[in-house]
């Protein structure tokens, strides 16, 4: 067989990329963008019989002008920056690392939960500006213990979440399109509810749910005034299922006591955005899987999925998106 070549399109630091190097199965060239610009990313592309794609726009023209192309991977499980539609055209397998990130971004939430029932950056700031305010936070903060935690979606992330919470004194309840068995639900936990039981009862509401066009501003001003009134939102799915603005507004009214937010509408957020301004607000730059320890697990499965593809197996079905033959 001849050497397959891999096209990286998504910019990594040094030490990232070394680990991906030693993960590189045999047979495989690896080449790694420098760069967001999609004039490199065209000129990887056109030697590419694979792509993995992390974050980065994969469009039309760019996988109509990658000749050799066989599949997209993906690193990590979010597809809605790759145009699906122009990879069927083109004959091109599109999968996911299913799973693969879900731990690290599990723990992301659950921080995030934390961090602002207890008004972490409203703390860190005060002692930086020379000030001691327990008593102010004695007023705002509030501990996870005796919170009803409703989860939106019940995926492999959110039953992490579940799993992590157990610890925590609280009742963690979900909604979903397809509920799980009851031996899941016993496993983890949870309680299923109906959609508008979870908005109204839910102190902590966390989503992970894909973003679609099913689920564009799934969250906007009416869901979020169905909400329990002094409730949490967290988001470390995608940033387009929630109507920024009506976030906003649901802050400012006090209808919502705070958010968690690890994505956003447009990334990054203008640096003016009124929710990284706000003291009831936590938000990070769209990194709940970005972490060092996870690095061979996403790629090992990347290339595991690449392997398989190149010796004509199939793929675990939870990675399959689009599905083509060798």
């Amino acid at each position: 067989m001849s050497m397959q070549h891999i096209a990286f399109l998504s910019p990594m630091a040094l030490s990232i990329r070394a680990a991906i190097q030693r993960l590189l199965p045999a047979g495989y060239t690896i080449a790694f963008a420098e760069t967001n610009e999609r004039a490199e990313h065209a000129l990887m592309v056109t030697t590419a019989d694979f792509i993995i794609a992390a974050g980065t726009f994969v469009d039309a023209d760019l996988i109509q002008s990658a000749t050799k192309l066989k599949m997209i991977q993906k690193w990590g499980i979010g597809i809605d920056k790759i145009d699906l539609e122009g990879a069927r055209q083109a004959g091109v397998t599109v999968a996911i690392t299913s799973g693969a990130s879900s731990a690290p971004v599990a723990e992301h939430a659950i921080m995030l939960m934390l961090a602002v029932l207890r008004r972490l950056p409203l703390a860190h700031r005060s002692l930086g500006e020379g000030k001691w305010i327990p008593a102010t936070l004695r007023t705002v903060s509030y501990q996870i213990a005796g919170k009803t935690i409703g989860l939106l979606g019940f995926g492999n992330i959110a039953k992490h979440v579940a799993k992590r919470l157990k610890g925590f004194d609280v009742h963690v309840q979900y909604y979903s399109r397809s509920r799980a068995d009851h031996a899941t639900e016993q496993q983890y936990e949870v309680e299923y509810v109906d959609y508008e039981t979870l908005l109204a009862s839910s102190d902590i509401l966390s989503i992970h749910i894909p973003s679609n066009n099913d689920t564009h501003h799934q969250i906007n001003a009416q869901v979020l005034a169905k909400m329990k009134p002094g409730a949490v939102l967290i988001n470390t799915a995608r940033g387009e299922v929630i109507d920024e603005q009506a976030l906003i507004e649901a802050l400012r009214s006090g209808q919502l006591s705070g958010a968690g937010l690890d994505t956003f509408e447009g990334e990054p957020p203008a640096a003016d955005n009124p929710l990284l301004h706000m003291d009831q607000v936590v938000a990070t730059p769209h990194s709940a899987g970005a972490v060092f320890d996870n690095v061979a697990n996403i790629v090992g499965h990347a290339f595991r999925n690449i392997e398989k593809f190149t010796a004509g197996q199939p793929l675990s079905p939870e990675d399959i998106v689009i599905s083509f033959g060798k």
